[in-house]
């Protein structure tokens, strides 16, 4: 594609930003902001600028329609398989990317540090990160996920979860600890991991 001005990239960058954060595209007063800038006249004539040479589209006559085109690729690059036993061969070109964005961009989603050692068995321990998202009002949570539940008179605890009618079983991967087991209006449960993330 054609290359930008300064001017031009510097609203495209804070465009691509601003609209992948969102999910939705800014006003002019916005991008005026922005760009620290009094008046639309350059803004509008910025965004005829991208348009024209390809790099942002959106829809005539209605606002807020700015849809980002050939959108930079994101993620951390995906080089192949690693063997945790004997040897594989070595990656040689990328074939995928690793996308967070989505969790961890995501309005409906929350991490929550691990304290103890009662998940060892699913590989989830001391000083992980839970990544977790929020359960809807509606949504019927299956057996065996893992969940984030508070527990009356008892606290928040991670556990894998089991209903079987009014009976809410909360069970840990550690054979060293014994299940919760109480009554359904006693528990809450607060999310549904969705990984876990471990620094190093």
């Amino acid at each position: 594609m054609e290359p930008l001005t300064q001017a031009q990239q510097e609203l495209y960058d804070w465009l691509v930003e601003y609209i992948t954060s969102t999910q939705h595209a800014p006003s002019i007063r916005q991008m005026m902001r922005a760009m620290n800038l009094r008046s639309p006249a350059p803004i509008q004539s910025r965004l005829e600028r991208l348009r024209t040479k390809g790099y942002i589209d959106w829809t005539e006559g209605k606002a807020r329609t700015i849809r980002i085109l050939h959108r930079p690729s994101q993620g951390i690059p995906v080089l192949g398989a690693i063997a945790a036993g004997g040897l594989v061969e070595p990656f040689t070109e990328v074939q995928e990317k690793l996308d967070l964005s989505s969790v961890f961009g995501h309005p409906n989603c929350f991490a929550l540090r691990v304290v103890g050692d009662s998940m060892i068995e699913d590989s989830i321990v001391e000083g992980d990160l839970a990544i977790m998202r929020s359960v809807s009002p509606h949504e019927t949570i299956k057996n065996g996920e893992i969940v984030a539940a508070r527990v009356e008179g008892v606290g928040t605890t991670l556990k894998r979860f089991y209903q079987q009618k009014e009976k809410i079983t909360l069970k840990p991967s550690n054979r060293k600890y014994s299940p919760i087991q109480v009554s359904a209006d006693r528990v809450d449960v607060q999310g549904i991991l969705i990984g876990v993330w471990r620094g190093y």
